[in-house]
């Protein structure tokens, strides 16, 4: 059901040259969600981001949010805010003026804007380190801080350009926790770019995934791993094997393919490596025409009847695992 605070794509295209960034994409990012644009590198989700943003003149098309095009308007007026991968604080500033600039720009009076920062730096944990310089925090209260200061503008939207890349991976778990929370007692609309889909599916009520300057599937997490339309989408986020049989291709998830006895239903297929994965063993195979496929199998299992690289064993799935691709 739309909202008055949709955010709307209308046949948005970039291009550089002869070179198409996006091409003729239309979504509809509902009001009040955590949306992630997932996908390789040179898809096109960060321009996307950036002409959502302002930062990018959109080439064609409309970006459409709360029914007004905001398509030519500058990037203070859009009602969206952008936080960048490299966080951008100025270094000469303390937290407390680098969160309340924007205000200042706006010509808000002094005691109005740190009020506000204020308020911002505690929301995100950060009002202890308000008199410090930038380079006195670390990279998780850097994030913190220039999350404060997009926020400031109160925007109907929040772009986040790869916001965790620079977070070592402890901390990026735990930071993701804090956004998806921040999200929800905000409720404004979070569009977030990423190329991890482990931090896609943690965070994303929607998950949009482009490729090759388009939108190749958007739906929930849960949605886009378990029926993906495409091979690309397939294989991008893992945990699928790809299959040809009938002349037409199919997707079953890696968990549920299995090594079957000699002579059941299935395909024939030589191991090529295996990875112990806590209680399961991801057992590679080559299987017809050089399709690579991945088995899980129970630590139990592999260690009853252990297969070695070189081996040809069964591999099978129940018919109701089959999941078919689009052509």
């Amino acid at each position: 059901m739309r909202s008055p605070l949709d955010l709307e794509l209308v046949s948005v295209t970039k291009r550089y040259g002869d070179a198409v960034a996006v091409d003729a994409v239309s979504h509809l990012f509902p009001a009040g969600t955590y949306v992630c644009l997932l996908g390789p590198s040179g898809c096109g989700k960060s321009s996307t981001l950036r002409m959502i943003a302002g930062h990018e003149r959109v080439t064609d098309g409309a970006i459409l949010l709360a029914g007004r095009d905001i398509s030519h308007l500058p990037p203070a007026r859009r009602g969206t805010a952008m936080m960048f991968q490299s966080y951008a604080l100025f270094p000469h500033m303390t937290v407390l003026d680098n969160v309340a600039f924007s205000l200042k720009m706006k010509g808000v009076d002094r005691a109005t804007r740190q009020r506000k920062a204020e308020e911002l730096l505690d929301l995100v944990g950060m009002a202890h380190l308000a008199q410090r310089l930038p380079a006195q925090l670390s990279g998780g209260q850097q994030q913190r801080a220039a999350l404060a200061r997009a926020l400031i503008t109160d925007p109907q939207v929040l772009l986040l350009d790869e916001p965790l890349s620079a977070l070592d991976p402890f901390l990026r778990t735990r930071m993701r926790t804090e956004l998806k929370k921040l999200q929800r007692e905000l409720g404004i609309t979070f569009i977030h770019v990423t190329h991890g889909q482990d931090e896609a599916m943690a965070l994303a009520d929607q998950v949009v995934i482009m490729n090759n300057a388009v939108i190749e599937q958007a739906g929930s997490a849960r949605d886009v791993f378990n029926a993906p339309k495409t091979e690309f989408v397939a294989r991008f986020m893992g945990g699928h094997n790809v299959i040809a049989l009938g002349g037409r291709r199919h997707a079953v998830r890696s968990d549920r393919t299995r090594i079957v006895p000699s002579g059941g239903a299935g395909l024939d297929a030589t191991v090529t490596s295996f990875e112990f994965l806590g209680t399961h063993v991801a057992v590679g195979l080559i299987g017809p025409g050089d399709t690579e496929l991945t088995a899980m199998v129970p630590d139990e299992a592999f260690f009853a009847a252990p297969v070695e690289p070189g081996h040809t064993v069964r591999v099978g799935w129940h018919e109701t695992d089959l999941h078919l691709l689009e052509a």
